[in-house]
């Protein structure tokens, strides 16, 4: 007999820094950076927002607060998914 609960897995993935210029995010692998110029959506959202990340799946991001969902390959070329990537005023 099993008595551990099953559960939803713990993401590995972490915000470690917010600065004036952008977003660092934490994954598996490596630290990425993501700029506000390439991704604006992170600007001027509460802190609480941009902590709150979850890796539904590897290499997959998704911000629940903001409805932001990003790969690894989005933040690292981001010139790659412009219509993703375009600044929404």
């Amino acid at each position: 007999m099993n008595s551990l609960a099953l559960g939803n897995n713990i993401s590995p993935a972490e915000v470690t820094h917010i600065s004036s210029h952008g977003v660092w995010l934490l994954t598996r692998t490596e630290e990425l950076f993501m700029s506000y110029d390439d991704f604006p959506w992170f600007k001027n959202q509460p802190i609480n927002a941009i902590l709150r990340v979850e890796e539904p799946s590897p290499n997959h991001f998704y911000w629940p607060e903001m409805d932001i969902d990003l790969t690894v390959e989005m933040i690292k070329h981001p010139e790659r998914f412009p219509l993703q990537a375009s600044s929404q005023s």
